[in-house]
């Protein structure tokens, strides 16, 4: 989808495989840090019930459009109201209106562009060209425009800001994440904004459930056949690094801090990233799980070694750790060994 830290789309076999050998080919399956919700869907291909949880709200929008969807919903409010016509394919009707929308300098052209003036008197922040960020603002105006007068449904606002984070991402100027913006423009980034359909999977697009929320504070509520996690490795918040994302997904305009823009995080924040409340979060969400069985996916770089995982799982049964090499994910011109070894814990109660 697009370059996510942490990002399992390499390891997607892998995790599957294991979890044919731990339940079989069917059954229910937790993913508790959904992320861009790429396992989740992997899920859903292979036959199994999905719940799909995280705290930031696009990925809420991902795990929407990726579990519950095989083919685009009606727009049928949009169609009652003429703002489409519902004559052709309603969903690329939708994208061809808001793509060819006027202009509007907004919150995006203020903060993030290159010609706005940010409201804290900083710098100006080349997170996109002038012309992307008022589309952006366009685009985002109109969406909000459509949800306040209640023209689409819950599920077809998840599509729209799905579709619309995945074409920003394809004109930031960013190295990968967006802690920061690049002081030059990248050839990717002059590009002009475009929202493109989203291709959906056939089949299994029922029984799925999505959650926002801590899987700490989740976690005693769900019942399941396997709970898989994906925790954060390092001290690098999500809702620092994908700000912006966050914004688009909850269709606000925060206040924007320092010289990179953050919003307020902290509501956000995960004590995965930190090494001294880490272990007791692990510990909490199996202890509290109704689940039998459990894979989690760690790196050799993350925070906790190897042994100290082992150490704090082996209290709920038995693990067995598989290793797998791959291309590490990089954001920049990092000196780290290109290789990097992950980890696939599983536990049996």
């Amino acid at each position: 989808m697009y370059r996510y830290i942490g990002n399992k789309t390499k390891l997607l076999p892998h995790i599957m495989e294991k979890t044919s050998q731990l339940i079989g080919n069917t059954g229910t399956v937790v993913d508790l840090m959904a992320g861009t919700g790429s396992v989740a869907y992997e899920f859903r291909r292979n036959g199994y019930t999905v719940i799909a949880s995280d705290v930031m709200t696009y990925s809420i929008h991902h795990l929407k459009t990726n579990l519950l969807l095989e083919q685009a919903p009606p727009f049928d409010g949009l169609v009652n109201n003429n703002v489409i016509t519902g004559e052709i394919n309603r969903y690329a009707e939708v994208l061809t209106y808001l793509n060819t929308l006027t202009p509007v300098r907004g919150f995006f052209f203020r903060e993030f562009s290159p010609e706005g003036v940010p409201q804290i008197g900083c710098e100006p922040r080349k997170y996109f060209t002038s012309d992307n960020a008022c589309k952006i603002d366009a685009v985002r105006e109109k969406i909000n425009e459509w949800i306040q007068s209640g023209w689409i449904t819950d599920l077809e606002e998840s599509l729209l800001k799905h579709t619309l984070i995945m074409a920003v991402n394809e004109v930031a100027n960013i190295s990968g994440t967006y802690g920061y913006f690049l002081s030059n423009f990248k050839k990717n980034s002059l590009n002009n904004l475009c929202l493109k359909e989203e291709l959906f999977s056939i089949g299994n697009a029922t029984g799925h459930t999505i959650i926002q929320g801590y899987a700490e504070d989740l976690a005693s509520s769900i019942i399941a056949d396997l709970c898989y996690i994906d925790p954060p490795y390092m001290k690098r918040q999500y809702a620092a690094n994908y700000h912006i994302l966050e914004t688009i997904a909850r269709g606000d305009f925060p206040d924007a801090i320092g010289k990179s823009g953050l919003r307020d995080w902290w509501d956000q924040h995960s004590k995965l990233c930190t090494k001294t409340r880490g272990l007791q979060s692990f510990e909490k969400i199996i202890r509290d799980i109704n689940c039998p069985r459990f894979i989690i996916s760690y790196s050799e770089d993350g925070l906790f070694t190897i042994e100290q995982l082992r150490n704090c799982f082996e209290q709920f049964g038995t693990v067995t750790i598989d290793e797998i090499d791959y291309n590490r994910f990089k954001s920049n011109d990092s000196q780290l060994p290109q290789k990097i070894t992950e980890y696939l814990i599983s536990i049996e109660r």
